[in-house]
């Protein structure tokens, strides 16, 4: 039996820990806004589309080890998405990060998309699964027309 001081320690170990992991994805998302004018030579090589979507789903992984409810579970992809949107906003000098560009397009979509797949597949396994200690009920074979005309 776990005593009520290990438990709240366990419980602000894991917001602490959940609330790292919320910076992590705030730090992801402007990290690869920085990162995403890259070229490899004369092409533009925005890699750091990629490395996002990647990183958001290890983040997802780690905030699952820590937290049940999925809002908890998403928070780092919410960090994320709070980081891209602080740097969509212009600068003091009028200076933009993100430009109405192919990479900003490519930026959202391999950030948000994998990981927001893989919540929807926790969460679909999450509500079409039997608790455990519930059996399923039995199907029962329906008569057939023959068994029931006699």
């Amino acid at each position: 039996m776990i005593s009520k001081a290990a438990s709240n320690t366990v419980v602000l170990v894991s917001r602490a820990t959940l609330a790292v992991l919320v910076f992590d994805g705030f730090l992801c998302g402007i990290l690869s806004v920085l990162f995403l004018p890259a070229y490899l030579g004369p092409v533009p090589f925005p890699a750091s589309a990629l490395i996002a979507g990647a990183a958001n789903v290890a983040l997802l992984f780690a905030a699952r080890k820590v937290a049940v409810r999925p809002a908890a579970i998403a928070s780092p992809l919410i960090g994320w998405g709070a980081g891209i949107l602080l740097c969509m906003f212009g600068g003091p000098g009028g200076d933009v990060l993100l430009l109405a560009d192919w990479r900003t397009a490519l930026l959202l979509i391999g950030g948000a998309v994998p990981p927001g797949i893989l919540l929807f597949t926790w969460r679909l396994q999450a509500l079409t699964a039997v608790p455990h200690g519930t059996q399923q009920p039995a199907a029962h074979p329906r008569p057939s027309s023959e068994s029931t005309a006699r």
